[in-house]
């Protein structure tokens, strides 16, 4: 995802990683939201937390696409693949 085609209210899923335990991960949506101390600079709402936007972040326009990027990340089976 192109960071500079984003816009505030656009919604996107991020592959979320639980802080406290490493190894737990889910899809979360999040809002792309202009960051209420720094106007004019957009940021990602996630959580109620407002953090700079960086391609360093796991985001999809779509909660299919996303789901097909966590199961290539963690290696589980995609839809029609066989055991």
């Amino acid at each position: 995802m192109n960071i500079q085609e984003l816009r505030s209210g656009d919604q996107v899923y991020v592959i979320y990683r639980n802080p406290h335990a490493q190894t737990v991960a889910q899809i979360q949506e999040a809002t792309i939201a202009e960051h209420p101390d720094h106007p004019g600079r957009l940021s990602l709402l996630l959580f109620e937390e407002y953090y700079p936007l960086s391609d360093e972040y796991a985001m999809y326009s779509s909660y299919q696409e996303a789901e097909k990027m966590y199961k290539q990340y963690f290696d589980l089976p995609v839809d029609g693949d066989l055991f």
